[in-house]
């Protein structure tokens, strides 16, 4: 079986949009009202129309490293994702060896040669190898710079790009180099957890 100390390494790779939307009155008899609704933010409305109900599909490499209160690691990873399923070969992890995540939208599962854990989603795994849980589902969103659909809060730059997504007690934050996709995202937990994905979009 997978060792604990191993997966707090690497599970949170395998790695949920709360629509901000201003409050308005449904009421038209005064004028008050009707510049109300006529000011409203317009990230709010961008981002009621840019809700997708799946993760785009993507392939994608880099590298992820993991910080926690006890200890570091980092892994390279290839990350194929298909509505909601996803495959991750991850390599290169505390001289491990290879291991797989995977996950067909109703079971979650981590191979290696160590042995086979599975749980009903990423999530459950996370929490039955180690005891805590990480943002896994919202990453197939993050990484495409997508609002993920129970994110709470959100924060985009003057070319309508996400810069910041809050999700239950995690904050991510986005950089990107060019066009519209993040290269890097820095996912912070106030309990000193942090995840840092660096990201090559294939074709």
């Amino acid at each position: 079986m997978l060792s604990v100390k191993f997966f707090k390494n690497i599970a949170v790779i395998s790695t949920s949009v709360l629509v901000l939307t201003a409050c308005q009155s449904t009421k038209t008899t005064s004028q008050t009202t009707t510049t109300t609704v006529l000011t409203q933010p317009k990230q709010a409305e961008a981002t009621v129309a840019t809700v997708a109900t799946l993760p785009k599909d993507f392939n994608i490499n880099g590298k992820i490293g993991l910080t926690t209160p006890q200890q570091t690691g980092s892994a390279f990873y290839v990350w194929s994702q298909k509505g909601n399923n996803f495959g991750i070969e991850l390599s290169g992890a505390l001289n491990a060896g290879q291991t797989n995540i995977n996950y067909n939208g109703q079971t979650a599962t981590l191979t290696s040669a160590k042995g086979e854990m599975t749980a009903d989603n990423p999530e459950e795994l996370l929490l039955k190898a180690t005891g805590w849980q990480a943002p896994i589902s919202q990453l197939p969103y993050w990484i495409m710079g997508d609002t993920a659909p129970s994110d709470s809060q959100i924060a985009k730059d003057d070319n309508n790009r996400l810069t910041t997504a809050v999700n239950g007690d995690w904050t991510a934050t986005f950089t990107y180099k060019d066009g519209t996709l993040p290269q890097r995202i820095n996912i912070a937990h106030p309990d000193g957890y942090k995840v840092v994905l660096t990201i090559n979009h294939l074709q």
